[in-house]
């Protein structure tokens, strides 16, 4: 256990030596800090007052100013960070409040620490020390003890300080000692995450709105309905943000609380905000320069009832929010979900939320980590600003082409606004804070802040965004507007606005934009004009990129492209199908709708742009994936490929992704770096974009990308590139080896098939006795194990074309019951049950390997028995054991994982075994000096299928396990036969086995 430092040992006895002093009304709160809470945390390695100099992005500690209004403050008296990400608050009371039993203290530190999203956090007075899971929702009427999880006198201090420090000293908070101790105290029962109850309360007030606006407002359309509610949100949202920042009079939305006429009112304080804002969000009057202004949502009638419920909520105590600490990356995962569903007019214009089609069908909307876009931005902007001044940096064009609400152009703007403070801090800030336009401001001492004019001049030159959806738009230039305004205070506004005339924010009405980035105007050349109705047009919202963006077009094209575009597959594409086959060289009809954006992307950089985006990770092998394989490596320069496949990058969502960072100039000889799958232990462990760095340090490997191709994409390093280069010179692709017993091809079973059970299978033969000849054994993709099928007592009717039904009558009878359920019809006769024709049913009964479609690893199989199946296998009309035994082997495995696309389900990782890849398999041909090898290893698998064969029919858990380790033993004598008829070094088997166990 560690000794209290000498520093600690010295509080504890001056404050017990003067604590009726300490504990009097006159001893404040200032004066503890300083005296007592500074230095007990200097003393536990925190630079408390920034004495190594960081600029205000690194700081260790941030002291926040207390505006004190009614019985909160407006920010934490501390906040603790590595590394710029906050980890704990810190609020201190003066001695004389009872931290151990007053619950308004409790109530506003847990209030800040759940609303930011923090595990953990402490209140104070040095007299009490108490530590609180901030997991849990606060409510106005907990107790003081509720969410505690760690109460102190200072009389414990010394006996319990390693208790103290091992949780909250920084080198504990690096080591890992905070998050482990803060996943031990986690409560189940009563966590709310604030995300998920904060967009509960939304959608809530969308309802009201709308079901309130559709009753007393019959004029609106549909669409007018969305904007008004969405409107109406945002700027509440907005305006109570700013209070909660000291940058609007805190309680100026609640004094509508009190009289009639409440929309009236509320129209008045947007117009106030219009005149000081200048933001799209409020722009009430007509002005040169500027979009369409908004002259009819403040005409409106909207109940007292519903808005003055919905501000009632947002306030202490019934509110547990408190804004000024609510990140704005998390406020964007609120409102990514809150956009997931949309306002309908029922024909007697009552207002239904319901979710949007292309949300139902996706399982959900998904956002983007903050670690992924902070990477993704640090890798891209981050590059391309090295180097260079905030005058050349003024002109790099960022685009999120397909934004959503804004959290990649929210990482973007916020790295931007952190480099130029620092590029300030170390150019003289002195300097650059003088003249009429300065670019910094000293708050105190080795405390610089970029200035208002500064903080809107990069967001107009920097952030570019475009996004289909108009909401997500509103909620995009919402996002970065707030980003805009924090740190400031109405002092300061109101400063910009005496000596600058100018109002806090811009326009970003030339900057996010709504649009389908990828449909043209041209999309309705050679159409008719009365195609599409007005809303079809709407939906449809070509976006021409030239006419909207016409300065960066001019010059070339964009920097950087960013972000996480939509997966839609293909079946929802529907008309634009045809579209895209013939306007984006990547496409082809069975690809998803990221390969269209990530073709787009690169076309709308300039020659010396960057592109970096989340996809899914199916294009690196899928057959679809060939094009858009083929434009990468012959017109830009892939630069990394972080593989992500397996990993819960995004919760419940079935995708695995990758990061894809490349260069819109090809670059010959570039080398690209690969990260391979990494385990789930070590993703655990990735919380920042500079874990995320490290991990790709510590094992990317370099790949040369010359070597890449249409083909499909298989990153290795040196060592297993010639290993495998090597495999290929020494074997023959499979459907060459079995060409000679004679080879037809890898086939599927039916596709379409009439199952019956066992007792009908008994029933129709016992009717008519002939009809066995056309009841076959069945079997389906989960039937077939590894050396190993598990038949259920299914059976297939083999009705194909040329099958006289009439000789079966009981056959007969028993499909015509089925007519209606079927509904499926034949060219040739009435036969609506028939399978389609084909040349191969006689294979079926013929030995064969048999193997499922799709499966987490190899699962091949002998069947001497004749099955049919379902086109959920492919079978080889062989029965080769050497082969059999080899396409078990964790060499194919090993194999298969690199070339096989993948389905992601549940948090597994599936490959597709279709047989484009099996074909492709190296078969090492046996040689006269492999025959020992061949035969030991025919002897094994004939041995495999008999142990697998008992292992399912034996009883007892210890005749199991005597199986089960002879079948361990012998499946290792295969792989090492495997591997030296393969001629793998001891590091290459090393690596194969290693991949089998991800």
């Amino acid at each position: 256990m560690a000794e209290a430092p000498e520093t600690i040992k010295l509080l504890v006895q001056r404050f017990s030596d003067n604590i009726d002093s300490y504990r009097a009304s006159s001893y404040n709160e200032a004066q503890l800090r300083r005296e007592f809470i500074d230095p007990m945390f200097k003393a536990m390695g925190w630079d408390v007052d920034n004495e190594a100099g960081h600029a205000e992005p690194y700081k260790d500690v941030i002291h926040e100013e207390t505006v004190r209004i009614g019985p909160a403050t407006k920010a934490p008296d501390y906040s603790f960070r590595i590394g710029g990400a906050r980890k704990f608050f810190l609020e201190a009371k003066r001695p004389a409040v009872r931290i151990g039993t007053d619950p308004v203290p409790a109530y506003q530190l847990r209030r800040y620490g759940w609303s930011a999203k923090l595990p953990l956090s402490i209140l104070t007075n040095f007299s009490e020390f108490a530590v609180y899971d901030c997991r849990i929702r606060p409510h106005k009427n907990d107790k003081a003890s509720t969410g505690r999880t760690l109460y102190l006198r200072f009389t414990e201090y010394l006996d319990r300080w390693d208790e103290i420090a091992r949780v909250f000293s920084k080198e504990a908070i690096l080591k890992g000692s905070f998050d482990k101790y803060a996943e031990s105290t986690r409560r189940k029962r009563g966590t709310a995450e604030v995300d998920g109850s904060f967009l509960a309360e939304i959608e809530s007030w969308r309802e009201m709105l709308a079901r309130n606006i559709a009753l007393r407002n019959k004029q609106l359309s549909v669409r007018e309905m969305n904007h008004a509610v969405q409107r109406t949100v945002d700027r509440i949202i907005f305006l109570r943000i700013c209070e909660d920042r000291a940058i609007e009079n805190y309680g100026r939305l609640r004094a509508l609380l009190n009289g009639p006429n409440t929309y009236k009112r509320l129209g008045e304080l947007f117009h106030r905000a219009d005149e000081r804002y200048n933001s799209g969000l409020f722009h009430f009057q007509r002005e040169r320069g500027r979009e369409d202004h908004d002259a009819w949502t403040l005409d409106l009638t909207i109940d007292d009832k519903v808005l003055k419920e919905i501000i009632k909520r947002l306030y202490y105590p019934e509110s547990p929010y408190e804004f000024s600490v609510l990140p704005a990356d998390i406020l964007g995962q609120i409102y990514e979900r809150f956009l997931g569903k949309v306002i309908r007019l029922t024909p007697g214009h009552q207002a239904k939320v319901e979710e949007k089609p292309e949300v139902r069908k996706a399982g959900g909307v998904y956002y983007t980590p903050t670690y992924i876009v902070d990477y993704i931005v640090k890798n891209t902007v981050g590059k391309l600003c090295e180097g260079k001044s905030p005058k050349q940096v003024a002109k790099l064009r960022i685009l999120d082409p397909a934004c959503g609400s804004g959290s990649f152009l929210l990482g973007a703007y916020q790295y931007l606004l952190d480099w130029h403070l620092k590029w300030y801090l170390d150019h003289d800030p002195a300097r650059h804070a003088k003249g009429k336009r300065p670019a910094v401001y000293q708050v105190r001492h080795n405390d610089w802040r970029l200035t208002t004019r500064i903080r809107k001049e990069i967001l107009l030159n920097n952030i570019f965004g475009v996004d289909i959806d108009q909401q997500a738009v509103e909620v995009t230039k919402l996002s970065l507007l707030l980003k805009v305004l924090e740190g400031e205070t109405a002092e300061t506004l109101n400063r910009s606005l005496e000596l600058f005339h100018e109002r806090a924010l811009p326009d970003l009405s030339n900057n996010i934009k709504c649009g389908n980035s990828l449909i043209g105007p041209d999309f309705y050349e050679g159409k008719q004009a009365t195609m599409f109705d007005q809303e079809e047009v709407y939906r449809i919202n070509a976006f021409d990129w030239q006419n909207e963006f016409p300065d960066v077009m001019k010059r070339g094209g964009f920097d950087a492209v960013i972000g996480n575009p939509p997966y839609v597959r293909q079946e929802g594409l529907g008309q634009f199908k045809a579209y895209f086959e013939s306007h984006y060289e990547t496409f082809v009809s069975t690809a998803d709708l990221y390969v269209p954006f990530v073709e787009k992307g690169h076309k709308l950089l300039n020659s010396s742009g960057v592109f970096g985006m989340i996809v899914s990770n199916k294009w690196l092998r899928a057959a679809y994936g060939k094009r858009l394989r083929g434009f990468l490596t012959n017109q830009a320069s892939p630069l990394e490929v972080l593989d992500l496949a397996g990993l819960p990058v995004f919760a419940k969502a079935t995708v695995r992704t990758i990061i894809l960072i490349s260069a819109r100039q090809h670059r010959p000889g570039k080398r690209l770096k690969y990260l391979a799958p990494i385990s789930l232990e070590k993703f655990k462990r990735v919380r920042s974009a500079e874990d995320l760095e490290r991990l790709k340090e510590q094992d990317a490997i370099g790949v040369n990308s010359e070597g890449l191709s249409g083909e499909c994409w298989s990153f290795s390093g040196q060592d297993t590139a010639l290993a495998m280069k090597r495999v290929q010179e020494l074997c023959v692709p499979l459907n060459q080896y079995v060409l000679s017993k004679p080879f037809f091809g890898i086939k599927t079973g039916f596709n379409k098939a009439f199952v019956i059970d066992r007792k009908t299978r008994d029933a129709l033969i016992a009717d008519d006795p002939g009809s066995i000849e056309i009841i076959k054994p069945l079997l389906t993709g989960r039937d077939v194990r590894r050396y190993r099928s598990e038949f259920k007592d299914r059976y297939l009717l083999l009705t194909y074309i040329g099958v006289q039904i009439e000789k079966y009558p009981a056959v007969l009878a028993h499909l015509q019951r089925f007519q209606r359920r079927l509904q499926k019809r034949c060219d040739k006769g009435n036969y609506w049950w028939e399978l389609r024709a084909c040349d191969y049913y006689d294979r079926f009964e013929q030995p064969k390997i048999i193997y499922p479609d799709i499966g987490t690893g190899c699962r091949f199989t002998l069947d001497r028995s004749g099955y049919y199946s379902t086109n959920t296998t492919y079978f080889l009309p062989s029965s080769d054991l050497y082969l059999l035994g080899i396409l078990n082997s964790k060499f194919s495995h090993f194999y298969f994982s690199r070339v096989c696309a993948r389905l992601e389900g549940g948090g597994t990782t599936y490959l597709r075994f279709f047989a484009q890849y099996v074909e492709r398999f190296p078969v090492r041909s046996p040689t006269d000096s492999d025959k020992g090898c061949h035969d030991r290893i025919v002897e094994l698998v004939e041995r495999m299928l008999d142990l697998h064969k008992r292992l399912h029919e034996v009883r007892t858990e210890h005749d199991k396990n005597v199986l089960r380790r002879q079948i361990a033993a012998t499946d290792d004598e295969i792989d090492r036969l495997v591997y030296e008829l393969y001629g793998l070094t001891e590091r290459e088997i090393k690596i194969v086995e290693e991949t089998c166990k991800l």
